[in-house]
């Protein structure tokens, strides 16, 4: 929750003539209320992508936002099933999949956010947190459903509090995602998108994304400042 029209606007000028010298793809998620502003702005040089959706397509849910609005308004992406919204709003692995196929079938590509509290890590169940998590999306729109967005995998134990996974233990994670997901179909496990989100920096992000599954990053707090964003979108490139 952050952001004005007037630190967007530099955000945006400090961003754009970086932007032209990096080669990977990139998506900036925005608060919902400066969506509008931030797709004219983007201009084709970058997707914008909002940070939830309803589940639901329309009705009496004052206050939701539905794919089909965000869509409507030029969006592309959507983040669901952020820990934070797992963790504060209570979202449940089914809630988060409902949220997934409801992007899809507005036409939005969901980044699909898993990962595991570190009282799950230290008692050795991230991977029975994480696929747990993916599942309930693969049951509800598949693998290739999946594979039209992105899935993230956010240690939730490295957000925002400095700590990252060595890129050992999210390599790990990310190979089991994906193989995971080549139970379900092969060739979009191979295609498919697997980001890694939990403290990613300037300093680390080469070396996380150097891991073989390891396909870029889904940025914090890091993405505040536009030098730092493209310094990692360039270790992403």
């Amino acid at each position: 929750m952050n952001g004005s029209r007037s630190a967007n606007a530099a955000w945006l000028r400090a961003f754009a003539p970086l932007r032209m010298s990096l080669a990977c793809d990139v998506v900036v998620c925005a608060p919902m209320v400066y969506l509008p502003a931030m797709i004219d702005a983007a201009a084709g040089h970058f997707d914008i992508g909002a940070q939830d959706v309803s589940e639901r397509p329309e009705g009496a849910y004052t206050g939701d936002v539905a794919a089909a609005m965000l869509a409507d308004v030029g969006c592309r992406w959507v983040i669901v099933g952020h820990s934070e919204r797992r963790q504060l709003h209570g979202e449940s692995d089914q809630v988060v999949a409902a949220k997934a196929e409801a992007a899809l079938a507005a036409g939005l590509r969901p980044i699909v956010c898993v990962g595991e509290l570190l009282s799950e890590r230290e008692s050795g169940l991230t991977l029975e947190v994480v696929q747990r998590q993916l599942d309930a999306v693969l049951q509800r729109v598949g693998a290739s459903g999946l594979a039209r967005g992105a899935l993230a995998y956010e240690p939730v134990w490295a957000i925002g509090t400095g700590h990252t996974a060595t890129p050992g233990q999210a390599q790990d994670v990310h190979a089991a995602l994906r193989c995971r997901v080549a139970t379900r179909g092969r060739t979009e496990a191979e295609g498919l998108r697997v980001l890694y989100g939990g403290s990613v920096k300037p300093a680390n992000a080469a070396e996380l994304f150097g891991q073989p599954d390891i396909d870029g990053g889904l940025v914090g707090g890091a993405s505040l400042v536009a030098e730092d964003f493209a310094a990692i979108c360039t270790a992403a490139s």
